[in-house]
C-alpha cells in the first residue's frame, strides 16, 4: 500500500522565493487497485511521485510505501517500488538485455532468477526482436519497453507509472495499458499518472486530481461523475481545476 500524509515539497528560487510544488497531499493507494493521479503540467503530480519513489525528499509530511517510510527507510522503499518516468534515460551502449540485467544485479538478484525473469518480461512485452540491439539504436516505443522491463525486473509490489504512454504509437500504448492492468490483477499497488483521459476511464479504480500542489478532488469514477454531473472524465477534470 501507499499512504501519503501531509506530503509537502517546497523549492527555493532566487527570483520567485519559495515555491510550494506539493502542499499537504494526503491519499491512499491500495493493493490490487490503480490510483490515477491527474494534474496539468506544473500541478505537482510528478514531484509527488518522485517523493514516493525517494528521488526527492519531502520538506514536511511523509509517506509509507509497502510499509516503509520514504524518509526513514528510503532503501527499503526503493527495493519495493518500480518507478517509470518520462525522464528515465537509457545507457545507449548497452543492449536491451544488458541494460535490464544491470538493474537486476543492482537489486541483488541471482543470475538464474534474473535470466528467468528477463525471459518472462521480454516475452510478455514482445521485446525479443531487439533484445541484443543497443539502446541508442531503438525506436521510442522500444526504449519505453526497455524502461518498463528495467522497472519490473525485481518484481516489486508497488508500481508508479508517470505518463508511460506519452509519445508512443497506438499499438505500443495498448501493450503498456494492458500490462498495467496485469499489474493490478497480480495484486500490485499501482499509481498511474497520465494526460490521456480515455486511459483513466479504462484503468483507474480511484482518481485524485491535483492542482497547485493540492488534491482538490478524489473518488471512484462513478463518485466523481455523480459529484460533478458529468460523464466525461475530461469535463470532470476541467470543472475541478476551474473551481
Amino acid at each position: 500500500m501507499i499512504e501519503a500524509q501531509g506530503l509537502t515539497k517546497i523549492f527555493k528560487d532566487k527570483k520567485r522565493g519559495e515555491i510550494r510544488a506539493v502542499d499537504g497531499v494526503n491519499f491512499k493507494a491500495q493493493p490490487g487497485q490503480i490510483y490515477g493521479l491527474l494534474g496539468a503540467n506544473g500541478a505537482g503530480k510528478t514531484t509527488t511521485l518522485r517523493m514516493l519513489a525517494t528521488i526527492l525528499q519531502p520538506t514536511s509530511g511523509t509517506a509509507k510505501v509497502a510499509g516503509f517510510d520514504v524518509v526513514d527507510d528510503p532503501e527499503k522503499v526503493r527495493s519495493n517500488v518500480g518507478f517509470l518516468s518520462t525522464a528515465t534515460a537509457l545507457y545507449g551502449r548497452l543492449t536491451s538485455k544488458e541494460f535490464v540485467e544491470y538493474f537486476g544485479r543492482l537489486h541483488g538478484m541471482d543470475e538464474a532468477a534474473l535470466a528467468k525473469r528477463i525471459g518472462e518480461i521480454f516475452d510478455r512485452l514482445d521485446m525479443n526482436e531487439f533484445r541484443d540491439r543497443r539502446c541508442d539504436k531503438l525506436s521510442t516505443g522500444m526504449k519505453q519497453k526497455v524502461s518498463i522491463a528495467r522497472t519490473l525486473v525485481h518484481d516489486p509490489p508497488v508500481m508508479i507509472f508517470d505518463e508511460p504512454t506519452i509519445g508512443l504509437d497506438v499499438m505500443t500504448a495498448r501493450v503498456i495499458v494492458q500490462f498495467i492492468r496485469e499489474c493490478r490483477a497480480q495484486g500490485k499497488t499501482v499509481i498511474f499518472s497520465t494526460h490521456v483521459m480515455s486511459e483513466v476511464e479504462k484503468l483507474c479504480d480511484t482518481v485524485g486530481i491535483i492542482h497547485n500542489g493540492k488534491v482538490l478532488a478524489e473518488g471512484t469514477l462513478p463518485q466523481l461523475r455523480e459529484r460533478y454531473g458529468e460523464q466525461d472524465m475530461e469535463e470532470i477534470f476541467v470543472k475541478v481545476v476551474g473551481e
